[in-house]
């Protein structure tokens, strides 16, 4: 892990000194995991490859104050910066409201209710698991999303959590436990 931080870190200081193909490495390399930051917050692949593109270009143009101003990993300071991305255009469409997503039909409240009874028996049902696990996530504010998405998907420590969205460590952990209550009380109604 600690040979992995230090080639983003090389890297990091080649794309500073104008090296284009070093952060073409690093968005390779974090691409994916600035999409799953992003597909937590948007549900429309035109909306999430938008965010990894913002994302990205906001680091590279920031490239400078990554040395010593985070202390944790080139991964945690681009997570950092694609949850901004994510806010500035959350903030954007509440100015300009569009249809609501994440809406769960009956059918599909049935087949989640089914596959919560008996595990996952092939790839069809998984797929459609994680569909539904994501309609349910859409049901959830965005920092809920947020911090179970970094807690539970990416499996980021809290006070990693505490360092990338600039909240407490005990608040970090407040928020982990509504956003796990929020989503019990929404899977009641599915039940």
């Amino acid at each position: 892990m600690e040979l992995s931080q230090s080639t983003d870190d090389v890297l990091v200081g080649e794309a500073a000194a104008g090296d284009e193909g070093a952060f073409e490495q690093l968005f390779e390399r974090h691409r994916r995991q600035v999409a799953r930051v992003a597909s937590r917050f948007f549900p429309q692949r035109e909306q999430i490859e938008e965010i990894i593109q913002d994302s990205f270009t906001k680091a590279y143009f920031a490239l400078g104050s990554y040395h010593g101003t985070h202390a944790a990993s080139f991964k945690a300071w681009l997570s950092q910066i694609a949850i901004n991305c994510c806010y500035d255009h959350l903030r954007r469409a509440r100015r300009r409201p569009e249809q609501g997503f994440g809406d769960i039909e009956e059918s599909e409240a049935q087949e989640f209710a089914a596959q919560l009874r008996s595990p996952p028996r092939d790839v069809e049902t998984e797929l459609v698991s994680r569909d539904l696990a994501a309609k349910l996530l859409a049901r959830l504010n965005a920092d809920d999303r947020l911090v179970l998405t970094l807690l539970d998907v990416e499996g980021f420590s809290v006070a990693e959590i505490a360092e990338v969205t600039n909240w407490s460590i005990s608040k970090v952990k407040v928020r982990a436990h509504r956003a796990r209550a929020n989503l019990r009380r929404v899977l009641q109604r599915y039940l």
